[in-house]
């Protein structure tokens, strides 16, 4: 992940984590959201810097809001 500590990346690292726990693959989401599955993928590499308005079509097809995707996910303790 190109940004992993800045906020592309816990974008990045939020929306495939919601995505997986919601049973969809990227393809689905795309669809869902009215993207291209490329542009998925991108999203989850921390590659694509997201417009307000597509991280909201993304978040609607998560069935989530834009604020949920922008809290970075807790680490695991070790």
């Amino acid at each position: 992940m190109e940004d992993e500590t800045g906020i592309v990346g816990v974008v990045a690292a939020t929306v495939r984590r919601a995505r997986k726990a919601a049973g969809l693959s990227q393809e689905d989401l795309a669809l869902e959201a009215g993207l291209d599955r490329t542009y998925i993928s991108q999203v989850e590499r921390g590659k694509r810097n997201l417009t307000v308005i597509v991280l909201a079509r993304i978040a609607g097809a998560l069935k989530t809001t834009p604020d949920k995707l922008l809290i970075p996910p807790r680490k695991a303790r070790s």
